[in-house]
């Protein structure tokens, strides 16, 4: 006959049901009492799920089966609220958890969010809205599953598909010379130097809406970017740093706009000593709404697709930086942008060489303008639309 305690489990218990399924729990690390979350056909599987659960505990790896019982909701806003975020990321990600994440995740816990069903959501996301915000709503998904397994909630992130946060934006439409110059005619007087950064600073639309009068250096002929002045979809404006370290920098702008530069801060930069360079018609800084609306107007009159974006005038800066010889670094240090490229920690691009480039633009822009000229195709611009003061 069998020995009756040699056949006891040396790890947790297993037990019959009256309706003839198997259970089987132990006494966790905690002290507490665990059972499986699920019942087994056979004596055989609830034993081997114990020694599944015994080798957790021998590697160190145990977790918890309660711990992931936290509601998606609730730990993602808070998840939110504990980043420190920066105000425009702030709002984007609580606009991409209201409209795309938390209705279908919302009524669950996070230990329940399995790969299944992030690929179902995926699936019916892409049905409804464009790749890029599907990405975007998958990259913070994982990034706040991964904060759970971290917190030790979850055992492993389930977000798992392959390429599903990367974005495959199309190619940008660059503006022609002679675009920019049309598009600064249609602005008006009190914008067309804003279009004229934008191309050829490049400067963001936040960036030159902290510009202000002793950021202007006439005598190099540039502008230096040092806050930025992001305006939230409610209308605020965020006074704050630049996006990145990158973007505090000087610009030197090419020799052309030198008597733009001196007409704008004459004629509509605020008037105290530390003015803002650019406010509306009532000496107000310039708000999205009443700008996008003179953007479109513009952009209609001058053929451009409905696509084409203010943001997208800092293409045509990159096309002719290349083409004036820049290097990447060049190109880099004028838009404010920043690489983890190891190899570019060591390449450097210094104010004269940035006049090289500036000067490199101004004679692209002045020979396009010669060459629309002589085909009797362009039309004045620059400073020569506006008569001496």
């Amino acid at each position: 006959m069998g020995n009756k305690k040699g056949n006891r489990r040396r790890f947790g218990s297993v037990r019959q049901y009256r309706s003839g399924r198997w259970t089987a729990g132990y006494l966790g690390p905690d002290g507490q009492e665990h059972r499986a979350s699920e019942t087994f056909d056979t004596k055989k599987d609830a034993e081997v799920w114990l020694s599944q659960v015994e080798a957790d505990l021998t590697r160190g790896d145990w977790q918890d089966p309660d711990a992931g019982a936290v509601n998606f909701e609730e730990y993602a806003l808070r998840w939110v609220k504990e980043r420190g975020l920066a105000p425009t990321t702030d709002e984007l990600y609580r606009r991409l958890l209201r409209l795309h994440l938390l209705p279908s995740f919302r009524a669950w816990d996070l230990d329940e969010i399995t790969p299944p069903r992030i690929r179902t959501w995926r699936a019916e996301r892409l049905e409804t809205v464009g790749e890029t915000t599907v990405a975007k709503s998958y990259r913070l998904l994982k990034a706040i599953l991964e904060t759970a397994v971290e917190d030790e909630l979850i055992r492993r992130n389930p977000c798992r598909i392959r390429g599903a946060g990367k974005e495959s934006a199309g190619e940008r439409p660059i503006a022609t010379v002679e675009q920019v110059d049309a598009l600064a005619d249609a602005m008006g007087p009190r914008w067309r130097l804003m279009v004229y950064i934008a191309a050829y600073g490049p400067a963001r639309p936040e960036e030159q809406a902290e510009m202000r009068r002793p950021d202007v250096d006439l005598e190099t002929v540039g502008v230096w970017v040092r806050r930025a002045a992001p305006e939230l979809t409610s209308g605020r404006r965020v006074v704050g740093d630049t996006k990145s370290e990158a973007g505090k920098r000087f610009i030197v702008l090419p020799g052309f706009m030198r008597k733009d530069l001196e007409r704008h801060v004459k004629w509509f930069a605020e008037k105290e000593p530390n003015g803002l360079l650019f406010v509306g018609e009532k000496g107000a800084p310039f708000r999205r709404s009443t700008f996008g609306r003179k953007w479109r107007k513009a952009r209609a009159k001058v053929g451009l697709p409905e696509n084409f974006r203010f943001y997208d005038l800092r293409h045509t800066g990159h096309t002719l930086s290349t083409q004036s010889g820049a290097t990447l670094k060049d190109t880099m240090v004028r838009a404010g942008q920043s690489s983890t490229r190891a190899a570019l920690i060591y390449q450097h691009s210094p104010l004269e060489r940035q006049k090289e480039v500036a000067a490199g633009i101004d004679a692209l822009v002045r020979a396009d303008r010669q060459k629309g000229a002589e085909q009797g195709a362009a039309k004045p611009s620059g400073a020569d639309l506006v008569q001496d003061a």
